[in-house]
């Protein structure tokens, strides 16, 4: 095993290359041109170093979807990637400095994704192959916008998979696994009054920016930190002209829930407002985004098993529930062992100082070779 952990640590510039190559790709949500052009570098990479194709789903709007297998275990692993990013292209340089890489997407998330690369190329290379695994890459091009043209593959995919592990970053400060995860409800609120003159005829008017008020202070107390729900009023829109009572609003709506069963209870408590004034209309569009991350035994073994692999390379292992959201909740959904965080240490996801820590490449991408083959022996 000795010979497996120094495998990675003598190919960290090789890691960092691979990754500025991937990182330079640049790969903003909205651009399906340059997303795409993004997949065929990743599909370069996986030629090289796996001597694989990739299986194209094509999409309209989006990106399009990449999926890679690799082997022919009994125990079949998947491991759940992105390669959109929130950046517009020319928008944050890359620079390495002080043992740091900085550039768009670099720890959001494509180090995780050259780890996971690596992870299986250093089984091939040093282990001699994948004995026990069936390994399955999904590359998907749209979660940074909530993966509404990838969820339906996502969790096709994940059904055909005993267990998922998702590369997005680790806890910073700790590096810790998301072993749970907070599930995402997203609505928007639209209300109808009726318009009138603010002076004159003011008793005439419904207001609608006076109705949304209303609805906001009941949305905002069924926040409960006590059993981890929040909601939080993100945008407000209303009225026309300071002197009209208005006639429209609206807002949107972002609540966190731990588990199925508070989910649903929020998602019924949204769907069902009621106008609080007379003559007002309000109408309620949006949905659970992502389903609670939960924590299960099957989640806390395969955690054990990552725990004890970190312990062979030489570092401690932590685990944690973060109230964000990833793919990694629609297959933890579904009841499939799924753990997140395999990704590279670092900080500043979506802001202008994202960077990895360019020593952590080699560790995690071990971390993630060794957990294979547990994953392999069981």
């Amino acid at each position: 095993m000795t010979i497996l952990k120094d495998y990675f640590f003598t190919k960290k510039e090789e890691l960092k290359e691979d990754l500025l190559t991937l990182t330079r790709a640049e790969s903003p949500t909205p651009d399906k041109q340059m997303v795409d052009e993004c997949g065929q570098v990743l599909a370069g990479l996986f030629k090289q170093h796996l001597g694989v194709e990739p299986e194209v789903f094509k999409q309209d709007v989006q990106g399009d979807h990449l999926k890679f297998k690799i082997g022919k275990g009994k125990k079949k692993v998947l491991i759940l990637v992105h390669f959109d990013t929130v950046w517009d292209a020319g928008r944050l340089p890359i620079v390495e400095k002080e043992g740091k890489l900085y550039g768009p997407g670099v720890f959001d998330m494509k180090s995780g994704i050259i780890q996971a690369l690596w992870a299986v190329k250093g089984l091939v290379e040093v282990e001699g192959g994948l004995e026990g695994l069936e390994i399955t890459f999904l590359c998907t091009s749209d979660e940074e916008i909530g993966s509404v043209s990838s969820r339906d593959l996502i969790e096709e995919t994940a059904k055909m998979c005993d267990v998922v592990l998702v590369t997005e970053a680790p806890v910073h400060g700790s590096g810790a696994l998301k072993t749970s995860r907070n599930g995402v409800g997203i609505y928007e609120l639209t209300v109808k009054g009726h318009s009138s003159h603010a002076g004159s005829h003011h008793a005439d008017g419904i207001s609608a920016v006076k109705e949304l008020a209303h609805q906001i202070i009941k949305l905002e107390g069924m926040t409960d930190y006590s059993i981890g729900t929040t909601v939080n009023i993100g945008v407000i829109e209303g009225g026309t002209r300071l002197n009209v009572v208005p006639d429209s609003a609206r807002c949107t709506i972002d609540f966190r829930v731990k588990t199925k069963e508070e989910g649903e209870r929020m998602v019924k408590a949204v769907e069902s407002l009621e106008p609080l004034t007379e003559g007002a209309k309000i109408e309620v569009e949006g949905g659970l985004n992502r389903p609670p991350m939960e924590r299960t035994e099957a989640t806390a073994h395969l955690f054990g098993l990552a725990r004890d692999a970190a312990r062979e390379i030489g570092f401690e292992l932590e685990e944690a529930h973060i109230g964000g959201g990833s793919d990694g909740n629609f297959t933890a959904g579904l009841g499939i062992p799924t753990i997140d965080g395999f990704g590279c240490y670092g900080d500043g996801a979506h802001a202008e100082h994202e960077h990895i820590v360019l020593d952590e490449l080699p560790k995690r991408a071990a971390l993630i070779a060794y957990l294979l083959k547990r994953l392999a022996a069981e």
